[in-house]
């Protein structure tokens, strides 16, 4: 905590005179909502919930489909559980436990990109736990999920609860689209000293005319941060992705890093795409010290 406290310090002196790169734009009425509300009450829980209704049903349809890997459900509060699958590395000594977190409206076991990667991590020597993040009605956008983000930090500390609990310390948290603005979040509020690094996969994805509501905390992260994005990617994750690159070496952690995955779209569902983002994930991570 003294190191983060002195990281911040540094970081605000040396600013003071300038302009932080991903300064945010006025938020313009998106219809007859005003977004600023957003901004205002960012990582408050303000009386918006998640569907827990239709989690519960999701949850449901998939348990019985889990082939490879077991599921567990981790204590939440208010006597509630998220559901999650847990898979053994592939590895007499594993390398370390990655958490995965899915993108927007899908599920724990989301044949796009995260069973491709907790499947193909297990198989590179991680220990993958696939956690179930909250949800709304299919047709919800980006602005509707800003308020049910806090709600997805204490899946994030029951996940990282887990490994403790098995004596795994090496913990790498791994997220997709609105999984990253959900982590995003949590970082954001409770720093990332509970993890050993980070890894964000199309990070910045929002709806047409929906803008980002806080500018992401990779400036004063500390610990080791991967940004993957997809050469054909959503416009809005391409275009942000200088400023993410500034924000990640305005930290001074030399092992972060950026990749673009060729030919790849947002949902890795190309042929081959997903083998090369297992394989560039688990090659930086295996890089670090």
């Amino acid at each position: 905590m003294l190191s983060r406290l002195i990281l911040i310090m540094g970081l605000l002196f040396s600013q003071a005179s300038l302009a932080l790169p991903f300064d945010l734009p006025e938020l313009q009425k998106f219809g007859d909502f005003d977004p600023s509300s957003l901004r205002r009450f960012f990582n408050e829980f303000t009386g918006a919930e998640p569907d827990f209704d239709r989690e519960d049903r999701m949850v449901g349809e998939i348990e019985e489909s889990v082939m490879d890997g077991d599921v567990e459900f981790l204590p939440l509060s208010k006597d509630r559980e998220v559901f999650s699958i847990f898979m053994e590395a592939d590895a007499d000594t594993p390398k370390g436990g990655v958490i995965l977190l899915h993108s927007r409206g899908y599920h724990a076991n989301w044949s796009s990109t995260i069973k491709p990667l907790r499947v193909g991590l297990a198989e590179k020597g991680w220990h993958t736990l696939s956690v179930q993040m909250p949800v709304l009605d299919k047709n919800a956008t980006y602005y509707d999920y800003v308020p049910i983000f806090p709600y997805a930090h204490e899946r994030i500390e029951a996940a990282i609860d887990f490994y403790k609990q098995h004596g795994i310390d090496n913990i790498v948290l791994v997220s997709h689209g609105c999984g990253a603005h959900m982590s995003m979040s949590y970082f954001d509020k409770y720093g990332d000293d509970k993890i050993n690094a980070y890894v964000g996969i199309g990070m910045g994805a929002t709806d047409y005319k929906q803008k980002v509501i806080k500018r992401f905390p990779l400036d004063i992260m500390i610990k080791p941060v991967l940004d993957i994005y997809g050469e054909r990617d959503f416009p809005g994750v391409v275009r942000l992705s200088e400023s993410r690159k500034a924000l990640m070496d305005i930290s001074g952690n030399k092992q972060n890093a950026q990749k673009v995955i060729k030919g790849a779209d947002h949902y890795y569902k190309e042929n081959g795409s997903s083998q090369v983002l297992v394989k560039t994930i688990d090659t930086w991570l295996s890089g670090l010290k």
